[in-house]
């Protein structure tokens, strides 16, 4: 029977939210397929971390602050990367999250700005900076963590971070759109909850078996359940598929 491995020597990915949760897993997963591997996050002592435990794996990685909702800080950075590396072939947008589980009408104004600005904006500002690379490059790839908070409703969670996502969907669409011509590609997964350090910190072990029980495998998902789905959209075999969300969620939701 034939094996698939992935194997990414030679190219270089900025994973962005990669101190932890999928963008950790991502980063991981990237260097141990050979990438060198930008992790890119507020978080500096997790991030270090997170790279230096890489580098102890014979991995190539090294670690960048940014505050990914600062134009004047992602643009430093992603000028940092193509200066040292010469190249950017894979941008992952895995910053994103919430804290608070509200209702519309129980939601602050800074709330909602807070929110979309870290799961949207920051997108957006990733993206705008990596382009010129990639249209001189004629190739990349972009793979925007969704969620399926964006897709529908099915439990309480946080307005903000809904329609964030959903804007994350439909800016997916639009980059594979203006980019295709470039040989760029661009897709988002849509993962169902999964446990990462946030979601478990958000979301009690009740209402996580709640959710895990309403899905076709009977559990919640892990980042390993995710990271495979990030690497498949940055392989070649995936080039001919772009502009599409992939929904991750052990069959809680069939659309």
């Amino acid at each position: 029977m034939g094996r698939t491995s992935f194997d990414f020597s030679g190219q270089v990915a900025a994973v962005t939210g990669g101190a932890r949760g999928i963008g950790k897993g991502s980063a991981e997963a990237f260097a141990q397929a050979g990438a060198r591997v930008y992790v890119v996050d507020l978080d500096e002592a997790s991030g270090e971390t997170v790279a230096q435990d890489i580098r102890g794996r014979r991995g190539q990685a090294s670690f960048l602050a940014c505050d990914v909702t600062d134009a004047g800080r992602v643009g430093m950075v992603f000028d940092r990367i193509l200066a040292e590396a010469g190249r950017l072939d894979i941008l992952v947008n895995s910053a994103g999250g919430f804290w608070k589980q509200l209702s519309v009408a129980e939601t602050p104004e800074e709330e909602w700005d807070k929110v979309v600005d870290l799961n949207l904006k920051s997108i957006f500002l990733c993206a705008k900076a990596a382009i010129p690379a990639f249209t001189r490059q004629r190739s990349g790839c972009i793979v925007n963590i969704g969620s399926m908070a964006g897709v529908t409703v099915l439990q309480p969670s946080s307005p903000p971070y809904a329609a964030a996502k959903a804007g994350v969907h439909a800016l997916t669409r639009v980059l594979a759109f203006e980019l295709g011509q470039y040989g760029v590609t661009a897709n988002a997964i849509a993962p169902g909850t999964t446990a990462t350090e946030r979601v478990v910190a958000v979301r009690s072990q009740e209402q996580r078996d709640m959710i895990g029980k309403g899905t076709l495998v009977g559990r919640i998902a892990e980042v390993a359940d995710m990271v495979g789905w990030v690497l498949f959209l940055a392989t070649r075999e995936a080039a001919y598929l772009t502009g599409q969300t992939l929904s991750v969620n052990g069959g809680r939701l069939m659309v």
